[in-house]
């Protein structure tokens, strides 16, 4: 079915389209950089070694993981979504090459002996341009209601700002700020699609009858609680004023998520990942909202959201949405549940291992083979796909 609004040349048939749509590049450099980032900082930080370049060792892995990985899917993402939502084509071509370009080289300029201004500026520039490349299809259409994700992409902007800032000596001490609003970002982000997404996936893909169950006020508490919590730990980060927000987002988001599970659920892969992780996020919240009050490690309930919230949600669309856009049946290939669980086994290992081993570097490195090996199968699994035209023959 084409997509209404869009009209493509007839063209002859190609055997590589990795550039037609936003999801190819971003979704498969976001894979690889997730197996090689993870696995030479677990690497490195089993012997002791330091690396990182110009952010510094700790500074390099939160960073990547943020801005690098987690930044290259929901550009990726919603490029591609917005074709749909506004019939409008997004980039495409030599621009959406060089967009993806410009990640590439924000990964590899911090560790380079170039000036730290030179690695800050090449870094900072791809979210405003991608935010500009969003912005540009959803005016176009008259999509406003959709402009909330361009000022998303502008605070995760602003929190690479924040952290760039430290780091340059500009500022005293705002890279924890940035870190914390980013990932607050990126969590909005997983609930607002989420609200969308995970309930209609869940009745299309259970094949049951199964209907959602909705709340009003849940649906409107559920975002409003993750950005309260974003914007506390960003600029008001008080122990115990953190703890009460996060226990409020683990109540209203534990709702929301009662109201679409179904035991259907486990029969059907591309849906269990994201329900699942959208688990790990109510007990990421909890988690938090128990560290708030000295009961448990705030940098573990960090990881539980990181990784079993942000890693599984992330892996879950890119699975999904690349068999959607690729004109394929809507079925995980043979290796993605093995991928899936290795991925919520590295959170499981991270976040509660280290409270059991007395050695925290094993466990680290025990979650990152896993999470590696989780990416890995993904790549393998899909990298084709994202790199040949559609089976179908429609574009994109």
């Amino acid at each position: 079915m084409a997509i209404v609004g869009i009209t493509e040349p007839q063209r002859t048939p190609r055997n590589w389209a990795p550039f037609d749509l936003a999801f190819r590049p971003f979704f498969l450099l976001a894979g690889l950089g997730a197996v090689i980032l993870v696995a030479l900082w677990g690497h490195s930080f089993a012997r002791g070694e330091q690396g990182g370049g110009y952010y510094g060792f700790i500074g390099w892995h939160s960073h990547e993981m943020l801005f690098g990985y987690a930044a290259a899917v929901i550009v990726g993402f919603l490029l591609t979504a917005a074709r749909n939502w506004t019939g409008v084509q997004t980039l495409r071509g030599l621009p959406l090459a060089l967009l993806a370009l410009l990640w590439l080289l924000g990964r590899v300029s911090a560790l380079l002996p170039v000036p730290p201004s030179v690695a800050a500026l090449v870094d900072l520039t791809f979210l405003p341009l991608a935010a500009l490349a969003l912005l540009l299809p959803l005016l176009k259409a008259r999509h406003y209601k959709s402009l909330m994700f361009v000022g998303i992409l502008l605070g995760l902007a602003v929190g690479n700002l924040l952290v760039h800032l430290q780091l340059l000596g500009v500022t005293g001490a705002t890279a924890a700020a940035g870190t914390y609003l980013a990932t607050g970002m990126i969590l909005l982000i997983i609930v607002i699609m989420g609200g969308r997404v995970i309930p209609f996936f869940t009745e299309k893909g259970v094949d049951t009858g199964f209907v959602r169950r909705e709340w009003p006020w849940v649906e409107v508490a559920a975002p409003l609680s993750v950005l309260a919590l974003a914007l506390v730990e960003g600029f008001v980060p008080q122990p115990l004023l953190v703890a009460l927000v996060a226990a409020l987002a683990a109540l209203v988001n534990g709702i929301r998520l009662s109201g679409w599970y179904t035991l259907a659920i486990w029969r059907a892969p591309l849906v269990w990942v994201l329900q699942l992780g959208y688990a790990w996020l109510v007990l990421g919240f909890a988690l938090k909202a128990v560290a708030g009050f000295g009961g448990f490690g705030s940098l573990l309930a960090l990881h539980a959201l990181t990784i079993g919230t942000i890693g599984g949600i992330t892996l879950g669309m890119m699975a999904r949405v690349t068999l959607g856009h690729t004109g394929r049946v809507l079925q995980a290939p043979r290796a993605m549940p093995w991928a899936f669980a290795l991925l919520y086994v590295a959170a499981l290992l991270r976040v509660f291992l280290p409270l059991l081993l007395p050695s925290y570097a094993l466990t680290v490195a025990l979650s990152a083979v896993f999470w590696a090996a989780a990416f890995a199968l993904f790549v393998w699994s899909y990298g084709m796909m994202l790199l040949k035209p559609r089976v179908d023959g429609m574009p994109g």
